[in-house]
């Protein structure tokens, strides 16, 4: 099977082990060094690792404890996010120099819809290239980019050839790699997911490709649609600009684990304070609260609550999130606790965009 034009031109830009980088930029001391970025108490977590870090197995989520088995010298420094938005508003001002179709993804990573640009150049090859070096002269940083006819083989190239690469998958090419590539590294396929696959015979593009639709879906459910599709070269999402915040959440992780119900409270009114001063900030309301559970054994739960009006204070959803504490007994001690809101006001009002679509 052959795809046919027309084809857009998308480049997905993925910053370099990011949080890490940054702190090794802003101390020239850190450069070489691995370091992990998080926080060095035993109670915590991995947020992102440095290269240096990563050729040990250090990788973020780890915690910190198991980081500093895997590479003993390790050094810990704090998250910065303030930091992390200066950067982050310089690179996406680089992006709007190209174009208006961007959509980001984090404060690290975005797509670019590049099909037409401002700088009327035909090569979204070069246009990545361009980008890449503009970022590294005007911040000091590294990225990596991805680049092909849709949003999924574009995020997938992009991982290829980091770190301070780029990979393109031509029209032409699609096909032949996705065909090739192993299933674990199809965006969006974890660990769970890629076992399943292994069990039933699956382990490249070309083995998904020979499974039917019907037995996709018997055996990943709605979710068979999107691989049958998607190794076929058919992922036909736009890029979305101002792209529509689905949840504003605010989680903390203890040094001591909490056994009872009384001191969840104690720790989650903490937590809802931080939440309610970023809904406010956001200007948003929302109708769903969520809390999230992390226990001992790093088993995780959620309950939620959805009213029928938006809420933003904590005088009005806090009542709620003490009602979720007290839903069911709790299932072992607790390292950590989050709040959350979804069902967003700002979806109500989502941007409809058409986006043409132009040859390669």
């Amino acid at each position: 099977m052959q795809l046919k034009p027309p084809f857009r031109k998308i480049i997905h830009v993925d910053m370099d082990a990011y949080y890490a980088s940054v702190a090794q930029l802003d101390n020239p001391e850190l450069k070489g060094k691995p370091i992990a970025v998080g926080g060095g108490g035993d109670r915590g977590v991995v947020s992102a690792a440095s290269y240096e870090a990563r050729r040990f197995g250090v990788k973020s989520a780890m915690s910190n404890v198991l980081a500093k088995k895997k590479c003993p010298h390790i050094v810990f420094v704090k998250t910065d996010f303030a930091r992390y938005k200066e950067f982050t508003s310089k690179i996406r001002a680089i992006f709007y120099e190209y174009t208006d179709l961007v959509e980001p993804l984090s404060l690290d990573e975005a797509y670019l819809d590049v099909t037409e640009n401002k700088k009327g150049n035909p090569s979204a090859n070069d246009i990545a290239r361009e980008i890449r070096q503009r970022i590294f002269e005007e911040t000091g940083l590294r990225a990596s980019a991805g680049i092909s006819i849709n949003k999924f083989i574009a995020k997938v190239a992009s991982d290829i050839n980091k770190p301070n690469g780029q990979k393109t998958v031509h029209p032409e090419e699609v096909i032949r790699f996705l065909e090739e590539l192993p299933v674990h590294k199809f965006y969006g396929v974890g660990k769970v997911t890629a076992g399943k696959m292994y069990n039933l015979g699956i382990f490249t593009g070309n083995d998904l490709k020979r499974k039917s639709l019907e037995e996709l879906v018997a055996f990943f459910g709605k979710t068979g649609t999107h691989y049958f599709n998607i190794v076929r070269g058919i992922h036909n999402s736009p890029v979305k600009p101002d792209r529509i915040r689905k949840s504003i959440a605010a989680e903390r992780t203890f040094k001591e684990n909490i056994s009872s119900e009384i001191f969840m409270i104690e720790r989650l009114n903490n937590i809802a304070d931080e939440l309610e001063k970023r809904m406010i900030n956001n200007q948003t309301k929302g109708k769903t609260i969520t809390i999230k559970i992390k226990y001992s054994d790093f088993t995780q739960q959620t309950r939620s609550k959805t009213t029928p009006f938006f809420m933003q204070s904590k005088k009005e959803f806090f009542p709620l999130v003490k009602e979720l504490v007290y839903q069911e007994k709790l299932k072992n001690s607790v390292r950590l606790l989050g709040i959350s809101f979804g069902n967003l006001d700002t979806e109500k009002t989502a941007p409809f965009w058409v986006q043409l679509k132009f040859n390669f």
